[in-house]
Formats: C-alpha cells, structure tokens, sequence
C-alpha cells in the first residue's frame, strides 16, 4: 500500500489547523492534554505524519 504524499493545499490547512491549536494552548483554552491528542488526531486523519517529523 502506497501513502501518497500530500499536496500543498492540504499542508496548507494543516498547518493552518495547527497554529489554531497552539493558540488554544497558548491562552489556556485547552490543556496539554487536550492539544497533544487534537494534534494527534489531525495529524492522523490528515495523513501528515511525515510532515512533523
């Protein structure tokens, strides 16, 4: 099974998806926690495992 590499728009949006969570985090509106599994999860359903690391 080959994983296509994602294109520019959906990077696009995950990082844009990302900032919005490190915001949160930023202001206290979500914890530690909170951020580490949204991201997690994003990041999964995105198939943009390879983009963080």
């Amino acid at each position: 099974m080959s994983m296509n590499k994602p294109d520019e728009k959906k990077i696009e949006l995950f990082k844009n998806q990302k900032e919005l969570l490190d915001t949160f985090l930023s202001h206290g509106a979500i914890t530690k926690a909170q951020y580490d599994k949204s991201l997690g999860d994003l990041t999964e359903k995105m198939g943009m495992e390879d983009y963080l690391n």
